[in-house]
């Protein structure tokens, strides 16, 4: 159960119903932080629209690499409702689920290619606190993914630690989407008000 609370759909404005509606019918569930956030329909709206532009202008990085970098940062910040939703993310995406198991042993692992590598790396030293990148790392990214595949996989790799900072601290943790079971919990409410938004 998070800090706060989500919105029930019977007290959320139009405009949270509303996304509340978009997210089901996308995801099969209401993500809990849509639902915590909607006690704040500005910043609801706000992170919303961030959220879609970030979708589509991510286009230089192939979609494993920057799909994986994401997770890398989701797992060093032990946030556990962004490791159940990139999980499901990679799954749909029709990427490689399994090796995630062993996405610690990244460094040497045959299971990831050098490109992944040198992006789990650099998600790594982001997260870290301080964060450690070196100018010979972001000079290998450039030359790998070239300036602008540099600045979206910095951009990525910090949004995540956002969300997964800002998840932790308010106590958000998995919902079961990894698991196809996240509409037990789709969104915090009594029966009535589950009935309203899946109709």
């Amino acid at each position: 159960m998070p800090r706060i609370p989500g919105v029930p759909t019977a007290r959320a404005s139009r405009l949270a119903r509303l996304v509340y509606r978009i997210a089901l019918r996308r995801y099969g569930a209401v993500p809990e932080p849509i639902t915590v956030a909607a006690h704040h329909p500005r910043m609801l709206l706000a992170s919303g629209i961030h959220e879609q532009l970030v979708e589509r202008a991510t286009r230089v990085l192939p979609d494993n690499v920057a799909q994986l970098a994401v997770y890398r940062s989701a797992v060093r910040l032990n946030c556990s409702w962004c490791v159940d939703f990139g999980t499901m993310l990679q799954k749909h995406a029709g990427l490689d689920i399994e090796r995630l198991e062993h996405i610690d042993d990244y460094a040497d692992s045959p299971l990831f290619t050098r490109q992944e590598r040198l992006a789990l790396a650099y998600a790594d030293a982001m997260t870290d606190t301080p964060v450690r990148v070196t100018d010979e790392q972001v000079a290998e990214l450039e030359r790998e993914f070239g300036r602008d595949g540099v600045v979206e996989l910095t951009y990525l790799v910090a949004l995540e630690n956002s969300r997964g900072r800002m998840n932790s601290a308010l106590g958000i943790t998995d919902q079961g989407f990894a698991s196809g079971d996240a509409c037990r919990i789709p969104v915090p409410a009594d029966r009535r008000d589950v009935t309203e938004v899946s109709a």
